[in-house]
């Protein structure tokens, strides 16, 4: 039973592109695997990793000169490594860090079928070959998950104490929960991130657009709730599921954070000024500020991690009332609260045409253009 519940979900959940955007080839001079049809990079390795399921997967390898910190990035469901290829050419120069990007099993050019295990085991073939074969250590690794990326990501972060962070791009509640506002965990349920988040010990930064008609962004809020230590999150306005990387906000947001992990937890918490209006106007900082019982939770454990329902939520407006309405939640209450705070500065400034932008698809460089942009 368990299996056909597991192949269901599967064809529910992964919608890899067919046929696939990049084909791996040997180049017959040096060996190397290089990724047709991009040009060959110096500082860019393709590789083929085997997973403990059996089956074979793609990933590459983003050097940065200097970097200490590496981002292990798990995409979203419809695009494979060729679509995220310049993104993350991108990310690694604006970020300064190291870069490991894969590919699910069955997509792209990794073998065996998309599954939710099956991921879980690939995360895990790519953070080993990170710790093997770079000499990443886990105090420097950040996970960064897209949507169904979010799955894995927090899967393989539960386990990992030390972990530098963790990153949520338009993350997923659970698989059942996008479909249906369900307000327990059924055993049939794919991704049960919400039973997972409260076990990760390190920062956790969350990023969901107002407008994602795929994922509500009540998701992304409630996982920031249960984070055990929480990062300021980035709440895009007019945002939707795939085009948050056009933001400017988003570029920024993600510099500050990774500048504010790779410090020390002593600095981090002792240095921790306001730095927008967002934080000055909020009453309780309890992830930075000194009345947080524990500065630094990676030492000290929770009493409980499986009681999201005591959790107030008290900070957030959401923008889809008839399923507030049906989790019977008080986010009345909510929205009082958010209508007195001062406007954040990621919502200050709707931007044009997004909306046309957004059935280019993943191979779409628009938002490298707006990356590269000072």
């Amino acid at each position: 039973m368990g299996g056909v519940t597991s192949s269901m979900a599967a064809k529910f959940a992964f919608f890899p592109p067919n046929p696939p955007s990049y084909k791996v080839i040997t180049d017959d001079a040096t060996g190397l695997l290089l990724l047709d049809p991009f040009p060959h990079r110096e500082n860019v390795d393709v590789l083929r990793l085997p997973t403990r399921r059996g089956n074979e997967i793609v990933a590459v390898y983003v050097r940065y000169p200097m970097a200490t910190t590496t981002l292990l990035y798990s995409h979203g469901n419809a695009a494979d490594v060729g679509q995220m290829y310049e993104l993350f050419i991108e990310l690694s120069i604006h970020l300064r860090v190291n870069l490991m990007g894969y590919d699910y099993s069955g997509y792209g050019q990794s073998t065996g079928k998309a599954s939710e295990h099956n991921t879980y085991a690939d995360i895990e073939a790519a953070y080993k070959c990170l710790e093997e074969s770079y000499g990443a250590k886990q105090e420097n690794i950040i996970l960064y998950g897209q949507s169904v990326g979010s799955g894995p990501t927090l899967d393989l972060a539960a386990r990992l104490p030390r972990l530098k962070a963790v990153v949520l791009h338009s993350p997923i509640l659970s698989g059942l929960r996008v479909m249906y506002p369900v307000k327990r965990t059924y055993w049939f349920d794919i991704y049960k991130n919400i039973d997972k988040i409260p076990l990760v010990k390190c920062p956790v930064l969350v990023i969901h657009g107002t407008s994602d008609e795929v994922v509500d962004c009540s998701h992304g809020k409630q996982l920031w709730e249960l984070c055990q230590e929480k990062y300021e999150p980035l709440w895009l306005k007019g945002g939707n599921h795939c085009n948050l990387e056009l933001f400017p906000e988003y570029i920024r947001h993600l510099k500050k954070f990774i500048l504010t992990v790779e410090k020390s937890p002593s600095q981090r918490h002792s240095s921790r000024k306001s730095t927008d209006g967002y934080e000055q106007s909020r009453r309780s900082v309890d992830r930075f500020e000194v009345p947080r019982k524990s500065t630094d939770r990676r030492e000290k454990p929770r009493k409980s991690t499986d009681r999201p329902e005591k959790l107030k939520f008290h900070e957030f407006k959401f923008n889809n009332f008839d399923k507030l309405e049906k989790l019977k939640i008080p986010f009345d209450q909510a929205e009082r609260a958010e209508r007195s705070r001062r406007s954040v500065e990621y919502f200050e400034k709707p931007r044009r045409s997004i909306d046309q932008q957004l059935e280019k698809g993943r191979k779409s460089v628009d938002w490298v253009d707006r990356i590269r942009a000072p």
